[in-house]
This record gives structure tokens, sequence and C-alpha cells, in this order.
């Protein structure tokens, strides 16, 4: 993990606002909902899959400077489809076992969104 965080400077504040939205996302609704261990367990999962695709989408980024610009383009769209995947099947499983929230794990999986919007702020508050 160390390995993917030095060089990138982008990535810790990715990881740091997917953090305070997963927190916010905890908080606020949890007052709200009836089943709160579903629901959190679901905000977990989508956490989780945000973290993944934000240091699969470094790792790939780092790799893609490396060749000419069809190639690159080429491995980003890959990378690209293999995380969208990986959400999907993540989400795929939470509706068939129900054992955790979608809903929640969606909600989670947006978080990276959200942190890429917010990277600036986060990267001034956390980093002077």
């Amino acid at each position: 993990m160390k390995k993917i965080f030095r060089g990138n400077d982008a990535l810790p504040d990715l990881v740091i606002g997917i953090v305070i939205f997963g927190i916010i996302a905890l908080i606020i609704p949890i007052f709200f909902v009836q089943q709160k261990l579903y629901y959190a367990a679901g905000l977990l999962i989508g956490l989780c899959c945000a973290v993944f695709s934000a240091c699969h989408m470094a790792k790939g980024i780092s790799q893609a400077v490396d060749y000419d610009e069809g190639t690159a383009t080429r491995r980003m769209q890959k990378g690209s489809a293999f995380r969208y995947g990986v959400e999907l099947v993540v989400l795929g499983i939470l509706m068939i076992f129900n054992f955790a929230s979608p809903i929640a794990a969606f909600i989670g999986m947006i978080s990276l969104k959200v942190s890429a919007y917010l990277s600036p702020f986060t990267h001034k508050l956390f980093r002077r």
C-alpha cells in the first residue's frame, strides 16, 4: 500500500475524502434507518470498493504514462471496465444474499466521485 501512495499526491487526498464522506454518510442517516447494522455494513462495503477503485485507478494511471497513446487509452478503458464490473458484482451479491444494504453500498461507492470533487479542499485542509 505504501508503494501506491508514494509518488502519488492525489491518492491520499481521495482516500481522506472517502473516509470523511463515509463518516458523514454513516452518522446522519443512522438516526433515520431502522436496520442500522444492515445499513452500516452496506456503507462499509461500498467505501471499501471506493478505496479499491481509487488505488486501482492510481496504479493504472502510473502504468499508463509509460505506454504510447493508443495502448494507454486501451489499458485505461480496460481498467475502468474492470472497476465497474467489480462494483456491479458486489452490488449483485448484496442484492442476492441480502446481508447488507445495496443502496448504502452504492452510496459508499459514490464517495469516490464526491471525494474527487472535494480533493482540492481536502488537499488545502490536510497538507499545508
